[in-house]
């Protein structure tokens, strides 16, 4: 038997099931969770707009109908609530991103020494290339890559259009294919 979909277990959430919410959660719960850190760049802060957000979809479970994808919305209460944070702090522009732990960044099992360098000065500099990303082609970024969203919901979250989603993310790859050529 296949597994429900992300619909399903929602309007079930909606609909008094707490197994659903728990199964929603733990699908959701490490992308969503790097995706508002690579938004706002911040450990802490990324904790409480986690919070927030899974607040903000217990909060409005009652009224949830199925007219995107679980995930897009998901994604675009995220959205919305990193735009709040931003506006909040009038600091768009000033971030101060912490350490490589913050990113989850994990090596392949059992590589070499000189491999183990590398893979580590790769993904430092991915994350100084990520930082550097105007916030759009960021986003972009981040919900297709963490999330694994299509250039539609993308856009959905972001409210704008598919093409100005390819085009962001066209511009984001390019800037960090040359960040990390040699690690390519």
């Amino acid at each position: 038997m296949p597994e429900p979909s992300d619909e399903h277990l929602m309007l079930g959430y909606r609909d008094g099931d707490a197994e659903a919410f728990a199964t929603l959660y733990g699908r959701h719960r490490g992308p969503l969770y790097r995706y508002l850190l690579h938004g706002c760049g911040n450990s802490s802060i990324a904790e409480e707009l986690f919070q927030d957000v899974w607040t903000n979809l217990i909060r409005v479970r009652g009224t949830y109908r199925v007219e995107a994808s679980f995930k897009t919305w998901l994604y675009r209460l995220a959205h919305n609530r990193l735009v709040d944070h931003y506006r909040k702090s009038h600091s768009q522009s000033q971030r101060q991103w912490e350490s490589v732990e913050d990113l989850d960044a994990v090596p392949d099992p059992a590589p070499s020494q000189d491999q183990l360098a590398n893979d580590a000065d790769c993904v430092q500099r991915l994350q100084v290339a990520l930082c550097r990303l105007p916030a759009a082609q960021r986003e972009a970024f981040v919900l297709r890559e963490e999330a694994g969203m299509s250039l539609e919901a993308i856009g959905a979250c972001a409210g704008v259009g598919r093409e100005t989603i390819k085009s962001r993310l066209r511009y984001a790859l390019k800037t960090l294919r040359a960040a990390l050529e040699d690690c390519l």
